[in-house]
């Protein structure tokens, strides 16, 4: 049974109320993210706010999050509201759909978590269904909400499964959003990549690519894992939090 209170080096993560708990996919994609000289940026289907508030941990951009469901929105406010950083980190319960056709901003980087189980059985409880089934947020309205909310100059970052990121990125590319940097995740070395990390945006460009492999053939944390992650975790399990 997953634990109700997750600590980090800056911040702590409550989860008792949300759906989805602390897992690999955010802190990966949390750590791989450059947030370069962003002032605004926004996180898409928040969660418990992991994401946010690794985010702004290591900048000092205002951060605003969106999530649909209640019980994310009521753990991400809290979360927020007891991290050094509460003063510039924002939740709103919308749905991109809504708050992309209401938002009078535009941000220099977006990051996003998302909904991916678009054929798969699904999970009888509600809020695990929307958490994890793209049903309430299909790919084509997450392209499109990021192209509408992005700066010419912004960037997007995402983490998805490997099927479900190489379709995503073919329909962002004909819908004008582009991949320009991507690592390949596997959980051992000699195995195939389970997760892709991808950034986007606006401009056609080359394609850099890289591979991160999470743990050694003795289930011990791999050094590339360990130095990727080390500004956040306290002391590593012998396990990532939920595995790929």
């Amino acid at each position: 049974m997953p634990e109700t209170t997750f600590r980090f080096r800056q911040f702590t993560i409550h989860q008792d109320k949300c759906a989805m708990k602390v897992g690999t996919d955010a802190v990966l994609l949390g750590s791989w993210i450059n947030t370069g000289y962003a002032d605004r940026i926004l996180d898409i289907g928040t969660g418990t706010g992991l994401l946010a508030l690794m985010l702004a941990q290591r900048c000092a951009a205002l951060i605003e999050a969106i999530d649909i469901d209640e019980g994310a929105y009521q753990q991400a406010k809290e979360n927020f509201r007891i991290s050094p950083w509460f003063e510039r980190l924002y939740i709103f319960r919308r749905s991109l759909q809504e708050f992309a056709l209401a938002s009078t901003f535009k941000y220099d980087l977006i990051v996003s978590n998302p909904p991916y189980f678009q054929q798969a059985s699904k999970p009888s409880e509600e809020s695990r269904t929307t958490a994890r089934h793209s049903d309430t947020l299909p790919f084509i309205d997450l392209i499109d909400g990021v192209k509408k909310l992005l700066l010419p100059n912004g960037r997007f970052c995402v983490v998805l499964p490997l099927k479900e990121g190489m379709e995503f990125m073919d329909l962002a590319q004909s819908r004008g959003l582009f991949c320009h940097r991507i690592a390949r995740v596997k959980t051992v070395a000699d195995k195939p990549e389970k997760r892709l990390l991808m950034e986007f945006n606006l401009h056609f460009g080359l394609l850099t690519e890289e591979e991160i492999v999470i743990q050694e053939d003795d289930h011990t944390f791999s050094r590339q894992y360990l130095e990727l992650t080390k500004d956040y975790y306290i002391q590593l399990k012998p396990t990532p939090p939920a595995t790929l």
